[in-house]
């Protein structure tokens, strides 16, 4: 195995997403839904732009998880104050049982990564992988 940074992260994110779908896999939820309905626990009603600025992702690929959302009932798109031009997502009961669902599943996948990392290398290695995105983030 390759130990280099890009690797790594690239190797720990395909990871955590195989494992968050195959213990999701019984929901019918698919990639990326997950993600919107995480986004969407301490942002409903968000507009379809902040959630595609929250979840980093291209505005045409949220719009088919989100057409696919609306079409199992995980989620309603609505019009706030007469604008017709933004629509607003609310996760319906559907999408706020598949939400804790998703919610557990990232707790038992995050405490699985972090066994055997103490309390002070977990704090240290979040300010550290903070900081990475921050200077990520930073490029243009």
């Amino acid at each position: 195995m390759n130990d280099s940074f890009h690797y790594l992260s690239m190797a720990n994110h395909m990871m955590v997403q195989k494992k968050l779908m195959e213990q999701l896999k019984d929901t019918g939820l698919t990639l990326g839904q997950p993600k919107v309905l995480d986004y969407l626990k301490d942002h409903d009603g968000a507009s379809q732009k902040e959630i595609a600025a929250g979840c980093l992702i291209e505005a045409g690929s949220l719009t088919s998880i989100l057409n696919r959302m609306e079409e199992k009932g995980l989620i309603e798109r609505k019009m706030l104050n007469g604008n017709r031009r933004t629509f607003h997502i609310f996760m319906t009961e559907s999408g706020k049982k598949n939400q804790k669902l998703v919610e557990e599943t990232f707790e038992k996948i995050e405490e699985t990564a972090l066994n055997n990392v103490s309390e002070e290398e977990q704090k240290v290695f979040m300010e550290i992988f903070l900081r990475i995105y921050r200077n990520l983030a930073e490029i243009k």
